[in-house]
């Protein structure tokens, strides 16, 4: 009986890890790595930044709070659209292979070890360097009598007065709680009629708060969580109550949702935008948050509500949002801390500072390669082009801003000028809607022709061009990149930009600006491959071509640098290249799905991921082409929707010296074994060490010295 009883114990045990088996394998015969699977490997690497004992502590906080958005876009983004086929019974396959329950299983376990690697790593190595770095965060059981009085002040003053209290019983419905806002939840009893009557308020603290209440030391700064005042005062809100229990948490809601494709050319686009960013407030929770120890009473109500299970609540033994950490790491105190910049250098195709730009690029094309140089010389050509007499019109596709842009006052300044201005705002850039929209409205006032993207696809790509009257002739200057027209993140992402007179990319460029904003059909580009209209078919082309030059005997090889690799259609190009002896090799900064150095299948193909200082967000896309190589670099990535959902441009580079800088930029990236992780084919990423002697190469120091782009180097 007891031997019975104990297999009939342990069949489910049995089952479950037959069932963990079976998934792994499933995984494992995959050709194709899970996007989702893959994304979170990326935010491994992230959060392999903040384990870097030889960063700073600032650094290293600066790296959990990003690992800490990452999070947040993945579960609104990519598991909210999970819950879009979840939700609504439709069929998904994953590119594991796993259908949606097993693959949400399975994504889900893998998140909660990723929270679990990010706490551990908060509170046993970054915590303990906090108090010899000048400041601590503390719980206000820990601040002196003085001290509890300044917090009991801010509480009366500030706080108290911005609670709502929302109660949840049978006269109340169920409050709407804010998106990642943090939420207590208040378990309160009252005595009716000689029964104990249980009911759960909540109080979510207003997102308009610093997240911590700063006091001065004489040594240090102390930083006091907010929530830890309102925990500390929470009896102020439940007078004549008893509090049973008050648990903090947070919820992350699905934010994902898919624009209707519509031919109504008479729909108000833009009102459409507006009401889609009202449903994000509304959408279905994908996570939970919480402390340790919740009220099961209150659990019970939350999980019936949001129709979520334990996979999808987190338990988290320490700070909740760790994006709040930026008000540590962004204070004026410890500005000088963290990592220091250098000073942008003049771009390897410009003879010094303060040249004529307009007098300059009628001889000369010029390839900005950013952070490592200045953002100046693209808006200052704007801001004099807005001032110019000259000059009769500017066209421009805007993705994403910076605060106070001057893109956007030069802009303003051209139209007040009466220069044509016409515009293309993207308002369906993640995140950046409202502002897009507030922005586009301006310029609107101002008498700038703007449109509001194009229903059917998001418009990423980074073109601009100026039309300027010299003499008899018009001249137009035009601006073409991967990165977008942000002050702000020209300083933290690497970009690869070109500026040109060049009659031929001027002619494409304006065909294009013909497309996007009117209703033009251009037979074909020189030297632009745009889609949605051909640029997968043309890059497949491209990969084709480098395997039939193997198989000829001839020299080949490609050489890709993107943000994202996940089309099926390339990857498989790109294994059909390998078997024909292409050397192939990726530099993929963030989810790849192609698997490397799989017998029989991609044997030729080597990648790896550049994760530091900067965010790597260049496209550089390398064809051997036997000897007369071709080099293209713009906004697109190896992604679906690149290909069929995007209006994106790769600009192909021309110009030999401009070429060979290129060609330069994606062989030290090759070297880098600072910042360098390699894939292997499992998915799995290892750290690249320099070996014993082996030359150190930082990519994000080495750029900054102008002789690296010298000699001539061969990437295959």
């Amino acid at each position: 009986m007891t031997t019975r009883g104990n297999c009939r114990r342990s069949a489910p045990e049995k089952e479950r890890i037959m069932l963990i088996s079976k998934v792994s394998d499933q995984i494992k015969k995959s050709k194709y790595i899970s996007r989702d699977l893959s994304w979170l490997r990326f935010n491994y690497r992230v959060l392999d930044q903040a384990r870097d004992a030889g960063k700073s502590v600032f650094d290293r906080l600066k790296f959990m709070a990003i690992t800490s958005s990452n999070l947040d876009e993945f579960f609104m983004i990519r598991v909210g659209s999970l819950y879009n086929y979840l939700d609504y019974g439709k069929e998904r396959l994953d590119y594991s292979g796993l259908r949606e329950l097993p693959f949400r299983k399975k994504l889900l376990d893998y998140a909660h070890r990723f929270v679990n690697d990010q706490y551990l790593t908060f509170n046993n190595e970054l915590r303990p360097l906090f108090h010899k770095s000048g400041f601590d965060i503390l719980k206000v059981s820990e601040l002196t009598e003085i001290e509890q009085k300044k917090a009991d002040s801010y509480f009366k003053n500030t706080i108290y007065p911005l609670l709502t209290p929302m109660v949840f019983d049978n006269y109340h419905g169920f409050p709407l709680l804010m998106n990642q806002l943090l939420t207590f939840g208040v378990v309160t009893r009252t005595t009716d009629e000689g029964k104990p009557q249980d009911r759960v308020t909540f109080v979510q603290i207003p997102q308009n708060l610093a997240r911590f209440y700063e006091i001065n030391r004489k040594d240090r700064i102390v930083f006091v969580p907010i929530e830890e005042i309102v925990r500390w005062k929470i009896k102020k809100l439940f007078r004549n109550v008893d509090i049973v229990s008050a648990n903090l948490f947070r919820i992350t809601r699905n934010g994902d949702f898919t624009l209707e494709e519509s031919d109504d050319l008479e729909a108000d686009f833009v009102q459409e935008i507006k009401s889609k960013l009202k449903t994000r407030k509304k959408g279905r929770v994908v996570r939970l948050e919480i402390e340790r120890n919740p009220s099961a009473f209150m659990m019970k109500i939350l999980k019936e509500r949001w129709t979520i299970d334990n996979a999808n609540v987190f338990t988290i033994n320490s700070l909740i949002d760790l994006r709040g950490l930026w008000q540590i790491i962004n204070h004026r105190q410890f500005r000088d801390k963290g990592f220091k910049q250098p000073a942008p250098v003049t771009p390897l195709s410009l003879p010094g500072e303060g040249v004529n730009m307009f007098e300059y690029l009628k001889e000369h094309d010029v390839l900005l390669h950013h952070p490592y140089n200045s953002m100046e010389p693209v808006v200052n050509l704007l801001e004099r082009a807005a001032e110019d007499p000259s000059v009769l019109g500017i066209k421009q596709t805007i993705y994403r801003l910076a605060d106070q842009s001057r893109i956007t006052a030069a802009l303003l300044k051209a139209a007040e000028n009466g220069k044509h201005v016409s515009v293309l705002f993207e308002v369906k850039a993640r995140f950046d809607e409202e502002r897009n929209l507030r922005e586009g409205e301006r310029l609107e006032k101002a008498g700038c022709f703007v449109i509001y993207g194009i229903s059917k696809y998001k418009t990423h790509t980074k073109m601009m061009m100026i039309i300027r009257k010299e003499g008899e002739k018009v001249t137009r200057y035009v601006h073409i990149g991967s990165g977008n027209y942000n002050e702000q993140t020209a300083r933290l992402y690497s970009d690869i930009s070109l500026l040109t007179t060049n009659e031929i990319y001027a002619h494409d460029v304006s065909e294009f600006f013909n497309v996007i904003t009117g209703h033009s059909r251009p037979n074909e580009y020189k030297y632009l491959m745009t889609s949605p209209k051909g640029m997968r078919a043309q890059l497949m082309e491209l990969i084709r071509h480098e395997a039939r030059n193997a198989k000829r005997g001839l020299k080949s090889g490609i050489v890709v640098k993107i943000n994202s690799l996940e089309d099926k259609e390339i990857i498989d190009e790109l294994y059909k290249a390998s078997k024909a002896g292409v050397p192939i090799k990726l530099i993929v900064r963030g989810i790849c799905c192609l698997r490397p150095g799989r017998e029989d299948l991609s044997e030729n193909i080597t990648v790896r991921s550049i994760v530091g200082e900067y965010l790597e967000h260049s496209r550089l896309y390398y064809f051997h082409n036997n000897g007369d190589s071709k080099v293209y670099s713009g906004s697109a990535d190896m992604m679906v929707r690149s290909f069929d959902r995007r209006i994106e441009a790769l600009f192909l580079i021309t110009n030999a010296e401009l070429k060979r800088e290129a060609i330069n930029i994606l062989y030290y990236n090759l070297l880098d074994n600072q910042n360098s992780y390699i894939m292997r084919e499992d998915g799995t990423y290892v750290k690249r060490r320099a070996g014993t002697n082996e030359e150190v190469v930082d990519i994000h120091k080495l750029f900054y010295n102008k002789t690296y782009a010298i000699e001539n180097v061969e990437l295959v």
